[in-house]
């Protein structure tokens, strides 16, 4: 069936499970803006496979290629979705913006700050846009939370938690690319924490400065396997930060103390409204103002389904989308300024990391302790 004009075509990038579990259910639920006309993916059966399941779940017509410039010629996307291990991304997403596509690409973007100038090269030269996937920032809670911090309904924040304490064994790290620096760019700090630590930026605002530990104490990976950060925003408010992989009870938790009350979301890998408990300060006594902090307008659940939705009314109204630009870079910077502070011993300045840094090229900073051998 040939594509509607007033559809966009989309192209996927990597057919593995996330693309197959997150990104064809987001496409298949905005099937009215978007239409999947092509794969691509190495693995021929691997391809074989999610073009079947594509076809089930009514998306047929879905053309399967194990090349990625011979897709972006031939199929012509408006949008393409990246779901490939993160050592491709920066390579994949300029591909695409070059060829005038609009990009959602798994987090991270890229592994590095030098690698985000690229892209926003691509960008500027093209003039699409690329958006990072960090589903937790569109649920219809963290929607609400953010409107009330930023209007001051909840007073001044003050002090904050952020926690991802999840559990991953040796087998997860027998994936060849996983916790090494080339190809995953980091640890949990990269790999895991970086939705939550995103969505506290995305809630408080700009962040000034950080102060860090790392340590490898489980695995036998080149990267960490939990880090801590003590954060500073702009606003004044202070923050905890930790991204463990070595935590046998598992959650995602940010709480934020403001001078009103405090929020706090608790969920493992995706929240819903029910998700977020807002608690007034001793002595506010207006149920009606608390009422209004615990009940949003809708209860949309934090999901990939959410964010494509975002990105399409952005694009609609041919716009930056949200998590592109500036606000990507942001959530790269402070990654490497995590990495500098732990390495280096000494806190680090939002802004500090320029060209020349070796924390601008790698999240090791080609530090002799934690730098791979062959970058040293």
């Amino acid at each position: 069936m040939p594509t509607s004009p007033s559809r966009l075509r989309a192209a996927v990038v990597g057919t593995g499970g996330i693309v197959t579990g997150s990104h064809l259910p987001a496409l298949r639920a905005h099937d009215e803006r978007v239409e999947l006309t092509a794969a691509v993916d190495i693995d021929p059966d691997r391809l074989g496979t999610f073009r079947a399941a594509a076809d089930a779940a009514g998306m047929t017509g879905v053309r399967g290629y194990t090349d990625l410039d011979a897709m972006l010629a031939e199929a012509r996307p408006d949008l393409v979705l990246i779901g490939t291990p993160p050592s491709l991304h920066r390579e994949q997403t300029v591909a695409a913006l070059e060829a005038g596509a609009w990009v959602l690409c798994e987090k991270p973007l890229c592994l590095s700050l030098e690698e985000y100038e690229a892209i926003a090269a691509a960008e500027q030269s093209s003039g699409a846009f690329a958006s990072v996937v960090f589903q937790h920032r569109y649920g219809s809670g963290a929607v609400h939370a953010r409107e009330l911090i930023a209007g001051g309904e909840l007073g001044a924040p003050l002090v904050a938690h952020c926690q991802t304490t999840w559990h991953r064994d040796a087998a997860y790290y027998a994936v060849p690319w996983r916790g090494r620096w080339a190809s995953e760019g980091g640890g949990p700090t990269m790999g895991h924490g970086i939705h939550q630590y995103d969505l506290l930026l995305h809630l408080l605002g700009e962040w000034s400065e950080i102060r860090a530990m790392t340590a490898r104490l489980v695995h036998d990976v080149e990267s960490e396997d939990v880090s801590t950060a003590l954060v500073r925003f702009e606003s004044g408010a202070v923050a905890t930060v930790v991204n463990s992989v070595l935590s046998p009870d598992q959650v995602s938790r940010i709480r934020i103390d403001c001078t009103e009350a405090t929020v706090e979301v608790t969920h493992l890998y995706g929240h819903r409204n029910e998700d977020w408990a807002y608690t007034p300060r001793p002595g506010l006594d207006d149920e009606a103002r608390v009422t209004r902090w615990r009940t949003p307008a809708a209860d949309l659940p934090s999901s990939h389904t959410a964010q494509l939705g975002a990105l399409l009314d952005a694009h609609g109204r041919g716009e930056r989308p949200p998590g592109s630009g500036p606000d990507a870079r942001r959530t790269v910077e402070f990654a490497a300024a995590l990495y500098k502070s732990a390495f280096t011993g000494r806190p680090v300045l939002a802004g500090e990391i320029r060209p020349g840094d070796p924390f601008h090229d790698a999240m090791h900073g080609n530090h002799p302790e934690w730098a791979p051998k062959e970058a040293q």
